[in-house]
């Protein structure tokens, strides 16, 4: 391959302004990439992919590209006047203690821990004596903060402790072994382990998930025959038994696995897709036992939540899009054979167990209300949350005395709740001291009509006292898809944003979890669409009820969400300012070629599926609906070069084919954080340096010359 022609960025000044001053703005002159002539052909129609090179992440070609593209984008994003005060500003107030709930194992009491600026969290424990030890800490694991505590798992009797970290943010991980008293590492480490958890058996060995290792690159290579593994301690790794998947006819792209809290039954959980499960139990307590099926079909999603003695309790959508509880002997688990315990109601369940309880959160239009019964199915009570908004925790081992929750919302720093679940009463464990003050600003619940006539809840979260002039700086933030639900809590990111009068909302789009099985159905494959007509009808509501207007909206979202942006930015660039996709899944045709991405298909089809969903998926795929000569709202991508999750090419490729075709003046640019994954375990110092960068490019792009609120500042400085 040819060496990319590269052009110098040139910062170039215009005299334009949207605040009514003047000003000086920036011109970008984008380095030119290559062009190549790669078409593929589905069922006839031939589909160039001129930037094909790029997904090569191994090349030095590529490497080059994302150095030249840094350049070009950090130089922008250095001029901006205000950038540096976003970022002391953020730096200040993410500077403040942050705690988990404790949680009992063995002999101590274990809890996450943040002074504040720390890249990673800390974990420490205590004895009874309540002296306090680090016992891991993820910011020793590297230099600069990029190697994180991906998962931590005890043994029953809390002496042994196995974790797992992330190195650069990728999803393939390494597991290490300690003894807790002496915190001596007892074995050799574990390596190519993904998409799992550690469950033990006894304090003899762990069972885990992997893939083989693919051929190609580790980190965008397909990988799609996961498979279930026990380690012995004290053995090879190459010596671990299989357990599950391998030998199989049918290939399982993802098999995870749990052990019961009594170390009884081993419960596996095959999946081909993203939605939908097959079930396997063995009974651990006999050496002989087999595999019996639970669920031989994929067409429910269904976990053992908890079990007492040869009973197993199951939280399920089969028959149930809402989800309820049922129990079932082991002996014959078939669906046929279940009995429910917590019934399906009009609201989604999530339930948790602790203390020999069952915790049914609901969401009510995305609100959390949370009833505790006993396993025979009897309500208890209704616990009485502390205000409007999400709670989390409830769980637990049965023998805990004291269990504890978290809530939040959108305004609400999340604090932490001792509960008593004998009485139901509850008083604050730990509650944030930060430098914002919720009773400034406000929350409000609306139901706006999408396009087909569907009603769909947004909370729109603002300083009180906001002006509805239809010139606030706002951020539409969507998701809309794997049935994951966007429930109000708090960000330090958003109180910046609302903090300098910015307007903050977030709809329940259709294709998430908010209202169950039908309203995930409702956008999936060739439904896709229902999801962007319900984010341009939130943005038009925004701007119909003067909360904001054109000129003063961004939308943003990530990798799903990504895939929101991008569509919604090619389909209605006239609707925003500024687009901000993020690890964005954006080439539709191609994403199932990569890692683990042909699991996605139960939400997007494939391309090859037949020619239907080839049509479908063209007829929005963001990387091919850009058009030459159309003006695309100001566009930051952002990604990272280790992303394994949805591999950077989708951002690369969207991003010079949009410098290619953009018309008028609102730059396109793209931030590659090296040494960065799809987002979990990302160092606290990057996150901070990358939103300075996303507001900063937000505020300018809407036409600010200074931050709206720049009293804020100066009250900090001083």
């Amino acid at each position: 391959m040819k060496k990319i022609a590269l052009v110098l960025l040139a910062l170039t000044a215009f005299m334009a302004c949207k605040n009514e001053s003047t000003s000086e703005r920036l011109l970008v002159n984008y380095p030119m990439t290559q062009k190549v002539d790669t078409v593929d052909t589905y069922f006839d129609v031939d589909v160039p992919d001129p930037y094909r090179w790029l997904e090569d992440d191994r090349s030095a070609e590529t490497e080059e590209w994302v150095k030249t593209q840094n350049d070009v984008t950090f130089k922008y994003l250095e001029s901006i006047p205000f950038r540096e005060d976003l970022k002391n500003r953020m730096e200040k107030l993410w500077n403040y203690e942050k705690l988990s709930a404790p949680f009992k194992e063995g002999n101590y009491t274990y809890y996450y821990k943040n002074d504040g600026l720390q890249n990673q969290s800390v974990v420490y424990r205590k004895k009874d004596d309540g002296k306090e030890e680090v016992f891991l800490d993820p910011n020793t694991f590297s230099e600069d903060g990029t190697t994180s505590l991906a998962g931590l798992s005890f043994s029953k009797d809390g002496s042994l402790a196995a974790y797992l970290i992330s190195e650069g943010g990728s999803d393939w991980r390494k597991a290490i072994v300690l003894d807790t008293e002496s915190m001596e590492i007892l074995e050799d480490t574990l390596s190519d382990i993904k998409f799992s958890g550690l469950a033990w058996k006894g304090n003899e060995g762990f069972y885990y998930s992997s893939y083989d290792k693919p051929e190609g690159s580790e980190l965008s290579a397909k990988t799609d025959q996961h498979k279930l593994y026990y380690h012995t301690l004290g053995t090879k790794q190459a010596d671990d038994k299989l357990i599950y998947g391998g030998i199989l006819p049918e290939k399982h792209r993802y098999v995870s696995a749990s052990v019961t809290e009594d170390e009884r039954f081993l419960v596996v959980y095959p999946r081909t897709t993203t939605s939908g499960n097959k079930m396997l139990i063995r009974d651990l307590s006999d050496p002989n036992a087999l595999f019996i099926t639970v669920l031989d079909d994929a067409d429910s999603d269904s976990y053992v939540i908890d079990s007492e003695g040869t009973t197993l309790f199951i939280q399920t959508n089969r028959d149930a899009p809402n989800q309820k509880v049922v129990r079932v002997d082991a002996s014959n688990p078939k669906p046929e054979n279940w009995e429910d315990v917590i019934p399906e109601t009009e609201n989604v369940l999530n339930a948790n167990t602790g203390s020999g309880y069952i915790f049914a959160e609901y969401m009510i239009d995305a609100i959390s209300k949370v009833l505790q019964y006993n396993t025979k199915g009897e309500l208890i009570r209704e616990v009485d949350l502390p205000g409007i908004g999400s709670a989390g925790g409830f769980y637990g081992k049965k023998e805990a005395e004291t269990l504890y929750f978290s809530f939040t919302n959108y305004n609400t720093p999340s604090s932490i709740y001792k509960f008593d679940p004998a009485s139901g009463e509850y008083s604050t464990y730990w509650k944030p001291e930060i430098d914002f003050n919720p009773s400034d600003y406000e929350s409000k619940q609306v139901f706006y009509t999408s396009k087909d006539g569907t009603k769909v809840p947004m909370i729109i979260t603002f300083k009180k006292g906001t002006a509805l002039n239809g010139k606030n700086p706002t951020i539409l933030y969507g998701y809309g898809g794997f049935n994951v639900s966007l429930t109000p809590s708090f960000s330090v990111l958003n109180a910046i944003w609302m903090e300098q009068g910015g307007v903050y909302a977030v709809p329940n789009l259709r294709g998430g979890g908010e209202y169950g099985k039908k309203w995930h159905d409702a956008g999936t494959k060739m439904k896709k669409q229902n999801v962007f007509d319900d984010f341009i009808a939130a943005a038009e509501y925004l701007i119909e009820n003067n909360y904001t207007s054109k000129d003063y909206l961004a939308i943003r979202g990530g990798s799903n969400g990504g895939l929101l942006v991008g569509a919604t930015m090619t389909q209605r660039p006239d609707l925003m300012k500024v687009a901000l996709p993020a690890v964005g899944v954006l080439d539709m045709l191609r994403y199932h070629t990569f890692t683990a991405g042909a699991g996605w298909a139960y939400d997007y089809g494939t391309a090859v599926d037949n020619p239907e969903m080839f049509e479908y998926l063209k007829g929005y795929s963001p990387l091919h609906n850009i058009q030459e000569g159309v003006e695309y709202p100001a566009t930051l991508v952002t990604t990272g070069d280790h992303d394994d999750r949805v591999v950077p090419a989708h951002s690369f490729k969207f991003a010079a084919t949009l410098q290619e075709n953009q018309a008028g003046d609102n730059p396109t640019l793209i931030r590659i954080e090296t040494n960065a994954g799809h987002g979990a375990g990302t160092p606290i110092s990057k996150t901070i340096e990358q939103y300075a960068d996303i507001f900063a490019f937000t505020f300018y792009n809407m036409g600010f010359d200074t931050l709206p609120n720049q009293k804020v500042l100066k009250e900090f400085k001083d």
